[in-house]
C-alpha cells in the first residue's frame, strides 16, 4: 500500500609531541584526553570563508592537526574564488606532490567536502567521509519528524510532516530510501520511504509495537522489533515486509537489532537475563547467544562496524556511555559519554547523541584520536542518528 507525503573530548601530561600544543575539547565541563600520537600535523593556507571552515571541520574530525610549517608533515594549500576551489597537498620532507586538483560548482561547502575527502585519501590512503549523509529524528515537544543532512549537520532537510511521533530512522542500502517507525496511522508502523517520490509503503503494521528497522547491507532483508505475539521480539523479513520470521521467543524485551556486514548474524539487546545485555542470532533461526561485554553493564543499542571488526553500543552506568568490543565479544572499551551510536562507512567514526540539559544534540567521534565535534544543529532535540553507508 502506497502513501504520498509532502517531503521534506586535558591532554595527557606526557612528553609526546612536546613541541606541538595539542588541542583539547571540553564537553559539558568534562575534559577528556585526546590521543596526540594519532594526529597528522598539517598546515592549511590560502582558503577563506565557508570553504576554509568546512575544510577545517572535515580534516579535524578525520584526525588532522593544524600546526605551523616547521611542525607539519604535510602542506595543504589552495584557493577558493567564485564557484571554483583548488587544492594542493605536498609531503614536506620529500616535497612529493600528493594532490593537485580543482573543483567547480555552485555549492562551496560541497566543493570543500570533495577536496577534504581527496586530501584524506591522498595522505592516509583511506576514503574520507565528508560527502556522506546522516538521518535522525528531531523532537519538538510532543511531536517528532525525520530529517536528513550532510554528515556535519549542514543542509538539513525535513523528510516527514506527520505531526505525530517518529522513531528509529535508518537508511536502505542501495536505494534513495529510509525506513522508520511512524505513529501517524494510529499504532506504530514501520514504513519504507522513497526520498525521490515521497511515497511510503508499509513494511510492518501488526497489532502492538512495530519498530527499530535495520536493513541488511545488501538491502534485501530487514530485522525489526515486533510485539504482535506478546513481548517485543526480533523478527526478520524481506525488505518489503514479506516472508516474516520470528527469531526470539523470550518473555523479556528485545531491542535495537543490527546486522553483521555479511548478513549472517543479527546482534540485538535483550533483558532475558534481567539486565540488558547483547546477544546474537542467525537470521535463519536458532538459539540466541550472549555476547560478552566485560567491564560494563546494561548494554543496549549495538551497531556493527562496516568492516566487521567491532560492535559499538550504549552502556548505562550512572550515565550513558559509548563502548566498543570486538565483534566476537570481549573486554569493553569506554569511549565517551553518549548514546544512539552509528558507525560511519569507514569504521573509524561514529555519530551519536549526547545530552545538554534537557536537550539532545548530535556529535561526531573519531574513535582513533578520541576527538569529538558537534554537528550543526537544527531547532529541537536531535537523536537516533543513522549514518548512510
Amino acid at each position: 500500500m502506497k502513501l504520498h507525503i509532502a517531503s521534506q573530548i586535558c591532554l595527557l601530561t606526557c612528553c609526546l609531541w612536546t613541541a606541538i600544543a595539542q588541542p583539547t575539547i571540553d564537553i559539558e565541563g568534562t575534559r577528556r584526553p585526546l590521543a596526540p600520537d594519532k594526529f597528522i600535523p598539517v598546515t592549511l593556507t590560502g582558503f577563506s570563508g565557508e570553504v576554509e571552515a568546512a575544510l577545517k571541520f572535515d580534516l579535524e574530525i578525520a584526525g588532522f592537526n593544524f600546526v605551523n610549517e616547521s611542525q607539519a608533515h604535510y602542506l595543504i594549500s589552495g584557493s577558493n574564488t567564485g564557484g571554483r576551489v583548488e587544492g594542493r597537498v605536498v609531503e614536506k620532507v620529500s616535497k612529493a606532490n600528493l594532490l593537485a586538483k580543482a573543483y567547480t560548482g555552485d555549492n562551496a561547502r560541497r566543493l570543500a567536502h570533495a577536496l577534504a575527502d581527496d586530501i584524506v585519501l591522498a595522505i592516509t590512503k583511506k576514503p574520507g567521509i565528508a560527502q556522506t549523509r546522516i538521518v535522525f529524528k528531531v523532537d519538538t515537544g510532543s511531536q517528532s519528524e525525520v530529517y536528513i543532512a550532510d554528515y556535519d549537520g549542514h543542509n538539513a532537510t525535513k523528510v516527514t510532516a506527520d505531526g505525530s511521533i517518529v522513531a528509529a530512522p535508518c537508511w536502505v542500502p542501495g536505494k534513495r530510501a529510509l525506513m522508520y517507525t511512524t505513529y501517524k496511522f494510529g499504532l506504530p508502523a514501520i514504513v519504507q520511504h522513497n526520498l525521490a517520490s515521497g511515497e511510503r509503503e508499509f513494511v510492518a503494521r501488526y497489532g502492538g509495537l512495530n519498530t527499530s528497522p535495520a536493513v541488511s547491507a545488501d538491502g534485501r532483508r530487514v530485522a525489526m522489533i515486533l510485539s504482535k505475539d506478546g513481548s517485543p521480539d526480533v523478527f526478520v523479513a524481506d525488505a518489503v515486509g514479506t516472508n516474516l520470521k520470528r527469531l526470539t521467543t523470550t518473555r523479556a524485551d528485545e531491542s535495537s537489532p543490527c546486522w553483521s556486514p555479511d548478513g549472517s548474524i543479527i546482534c540485538f539487546a535483550s533483558r532475558e537475563s534481567g539486565r540488558a545485555q547483547l546477544y546474537t542470532v542467525s537470521p535463519s533461526g536458532g538459539a540466541m547467544r550472549r555476547l560478552s561485554t566485560a567491564g560494563v553493564a546494561n548494554a543496549t543499542e549495538p551497531d556493527w562496524s562496516p568492516d566487521g571488526g567491532q560492535i559499538i553500543f550504549t552502556s548505562l552506568m550512572g550515565s550513558f556511555q559509548l563502548c566498543v568490543i570486538p565483534a566476537g565479544g570481549g573486554n569493553a572499551s569506554v569511549l565517551v559519554e553518549g548514546e544512539d551510536p552509528s558507525w560511519a562507512p569507514n569504521s573509524r567514526h561514529v555519530i551519536f547523541t549526547r545530552r545538554v540539559g534537557t536537550r539532545r544534540v548530535l556529535s561526531l567521534l573519531d574513535v582513533t584520536t578520541q576527538r569529538v565535534k558537534d554537528v550543526k544543529q537544527v531547532s529541537g532535540s536531535c537523536s537516533q542518528p543513522g549514518w548512510s553507508r
